[in-house]
């Protein structure tokens, strides 16, 4: 069978590995809730993801889509065979006595109005129960990652205690969904046998006084007999399928969540870009009432290396997130060589760039797997040039199996040094023309951090380079530096000009230096 691909053409990076049937990169979403969903989560803003845990996430997508399955996958047959079966009792009753199946009814009616009350507040705890799972999901997530942090600090009884308190909600609502389930089988069980009372007595008073033969009442408590379980089983499955309607009411609202600006028709096309990156009376803000950024304007040549500072908070990484375009512009527009970012793709405006961050991630896979994300149609000798550029080949070498040593997710079996040499080696090995470093040697000793930059040094030559940093030492020789304070630029131009002006950047700078 071949298997098919969740791909977005807006992150068209090539395959790297198989994952079973999802794969996330050429082709089309399959059809269905999972392709849906895969292709949705690529749609996303980077908004979505800032603001929604991912253990939240995670259980919207599995959690929920399993409660879905489940119930569609077994109740609903057995929902329609149920009522085909009530139905088709029903005419042979109404054939046999009109008047002993009215009494039917009367009481399936009341069963009727049962299951709906008790189906209403199922919904509402189905609901909760949903919810409770992903508050869970999302402690547990964010506990386990920071897991060195709460043993660092003497906080394990406490995290055990926040989770044992969501396992606590999760269980009363699952108390209170289940029982609403439940309690359905020997409510309706109950009217039924009430209902075979009252035919019984009125049936044996018709047979009295000779208005109905044996063989006719006979008859009648077959069918009602034969409708008395599906009844039942009906109601129950009505009932469940509340689990289902709150799991998909979530998941509906993740696919409804507001998505990315969509890529423009006949996009502009910037193959090798010079570099030239101006940033034309910007305006951002993450709410759209409330402005981070106003009016900001710079111009980096092709080959400058622009340094980007300020305290924490100031707005460098958003100006960074602007620029490669994870976020969208609120006025003015920023340009590539002239080609306005927002008439092209995302994929094509991130083929252009590299980019290193401070938060490094490497995924399950061997170390060649790992550098060769950026370019995965890369050679193993071009592998080997990018890690030896990035300072990285020696301790590769030193590895069980060398380049072919497996990482998991977390690469825990290296430290947070190497694990951001690795990234930088990405960035060798994809070669852009355009450089973003987010903090990239904030983890490596001072050593590597000197080794790495004269490899650095020669990478960017000739390249655009935006380096954000806080150690005012290692940007002295930027060809501009921004100082950001509050969202805007406060202050810009190079070391010495900066220094003579005697303003927020000689300030900070002296007090790293005093």
């Amino acid at each position: 069978m071949e298997t098919l691909c969740y791909h977005d053409p807006a992150f068209d990076r090539g395959c790297i590995r198989c994952t079973g049937d999802l794969y996330l990169c050429g082709g089309k979403p399959e059809p269905g809730a999972a392709g849906q969903i895969a292709h949705k989560l690529n749609r996303l803003p980077l908004r979505f993801f800032d603001q929604n845990k991912a253990g939240e996430i995670l259980s919207r997508v599995t959690s929920d889509l399993d409660k879905i399955a489940d119930v569609l996958q077994t109740g609903l047959l057995k929902l329609i065979v149920a009522i085909g079966t009530i139905i088709g009792s029903l005419i042979m009753m109404f054939y046999y006595s009109v008047s002993l199946t009215i009494i039917f009814l009367i009481f399936m009616l009341i069963s009727i109005v049962i299951t709906q009350i008790v189906a209403k507040k199922n919904l509402r705890c189905a609901a909760e129960r949903q919810e409770t799972i992903g508050e869970l999901t999302g402690i547990v997530e964010e506990y386990y990652n920071g897991r060195n942090v709460i043993k660092a600090y003497n906080h394990e009884w406490e995290s055990i205690d926040q989770v044992a308190v969501a396992v606590e909600k999760n269980r009363i609502a699952n108390l209170k969904a289940d029982f609403l389930t439940n309690c359905v089988n020997p409510l309706i069980r109950l009217l039924t046998r009430l209902a075979n009372v009252v035919i019984a007595i009125v049936a044996g008073k018709a047979m009295l006084e000779g208005g109905m033969t044996v063989g006719v009442v006979q008859a009648f408590f077959q069918y009602v007999n034969q409708t008395a379980e599906p009844l039942t089983e009906a109601s129950f499955m009505i009932n469940s399928l509340q689990a289902a309607l709150a799991s998909a009411k979530r998941t509906f609202e993740l696919l409804d969540e507001e998505e990315e600006i969509p890529d423009p028709q006949a996009p502009a096309v910037l193959e090798h870009a010079k570099g030239r990156i101006a940033f034309e009376r910007v305006s951002f803000g993450y709410n759209p009432g409330h402005l981070l950024m106003k009016d900001i304007s710079f111009e980096a040549k092709p080959g400058q290396k622009i340094a980007v500072v300020g305290s924490t908070g100031a707005g460098k990484t958003t100006l960074v997130n602007l620029l490669m375009r994870f976020y969208e512009v609120n006025g003015g527009r920023i340009t590539v060589d002239g080609v306005n970012a927002a008439d092209m793709t995302r994929s094509g405006l991130r083929k252009n760039f590299g980019m290193v961050l401070q938060d490094t991630w490497l995924f399950g896979g061997t170390v060649a797997e790992n550098i060769a994300y950026s370019k995965p149609d890369a050679t193993r000798d071009e592998i080997i040039r990018a890690a030896k550029a990035a300072k990285v080949d020696y301790f590769i070498r030193t590895m069980p199996k060398g380049y072919d040593t497996m990482l998991d997710n977390e690469a825990a079996n290296l430290s947070a040094g190497q694990r951001q040499l690795l990234t930088i080696a990405r960035v060798f090995l994809c070669d852009p023309p355009i450089i973003i470093l987010d903090e990239a040697t904030s983890s490596v000793d001072t050593r590597t951090e000197v080794e790495i930059g004269k490899a650095m040094k020669k990478l960017m030559d000739g390249r655009t380079s935006f380096v954000i940093a806080h150690r005012l030492s290692t940007i002295r020789d930027a060809d501009t530096i921004l100082f950001m304070e509050n969202g805007n630029i406060i202050e810009q131009g190079n070391h010495k000009v900066l220094l003579a002006k005697k303003g927020a950047y000689a300030t900070l700078y002296y007090s790293q230096f005093e």
